[in-house]
């Protein structure tokens, strides 16, 4: 949810533990997954890891520049007082199920060949939902300077509703950007195993989407408004 005003108060810097652990993350990325494939000539192993790695820091150094001091709110990992107490549970678990046991069974089931080959235009349709996907996600970061990696009310931020940008489409395009790039993965890397850590996920967004919405619908004046303005929480005309 985006401020239509600037904060009274002087945004914080991010650290430089946060920025250091963002790029480890990122770098880890196709270490694991290609340890995993034991395989230097893996095209998509190597795409996706580009793809993913400019996904992850690009939005994050536009969003920072359009609102300073959001990747200090994002590198605060559920600190302040005010965090839901579930999603100190599920943030954490939202985060893992979306990244390393994705690239460990995609690895691993491309280097034991558990899933037949797949062709690579499919390949190709699996990398354009991952493209598509992040960018949706990337595009919600920077429209949106309340985009905490928790689920708290910012009042110290002057917390507001963002209805801009993707936030006219669905309530949640973060999390609708990821869920959209999920599937994605399993064609892109070709790996038919990947859909269990998928729908883990899956799940996972699911349940962490409708506590946030029902949280903001509570909490967050002008929300319960929006809702009704913007019917779906992720995907225009399901749900």
């Amino acid at each position: 949810m985006a401020s239509k005003k600037v904060d009274q108060k002087a945004p914080q810097s991010v650290s430089t533990k946060y920025l250091a652990g963002l790029i480890i993350t990122y770098l880890l990325v196709p270490l694991v997954l290609m340890l995993s494939a034991w395989d230097l000539g893996w095209w998509q192993g190597w795409l996706y890891s580009a793809l993913i790695t400019v996904a992850a820091i690009g939005p994050r150094l536009w969003a920072e520049k359009r609102h300073p001091g959001l990747l200090a709110e994002r590198g605060k990992f559920g600190k302040d007082q005010d965090v839901k107490s579930w999603d100190k549970v599920l943030a954490p678990l939202m985060i893992l199920s979306i990244s390393f046991p994705l690239y460990i069974v995609a690895g691993l089931d491309h280097r034991l060949e558990w899933s037949p080959q797949f062709p690579i235009w499919l390949n190709i349709v699996g990398f354009l939902f991952v493209a598509l996907g992040y960018a949706f996600g990337g595009w919600a970061m920077v429209e949106n300077r309340f985009f905490s990696t928790m689920v708290r009310i910012q009042t110290d931020r002057g917390h507001q509703v963002c209805d801009s940008g993707p936030y006219r489409i669905v309530r949640h395009p973060g999390y609708a950007g990821n869920m959209l790039a999920l599937p994605g993965i399993v064609l892109a890397l070709g790996s038919a195993w990947t859909i269990i850590p998928v729908i883990v996920a899956l799940i996972i967004a699911v349940i962490r989407t409708r506590l946030e919405d029902q949280t903001l619908q509570e909490e967050l004046p002008g929300y319960r408004d929006y809702a009704r303005r913007v019917r779906y929480r992720l995907f225009p005309g399901i749900y």
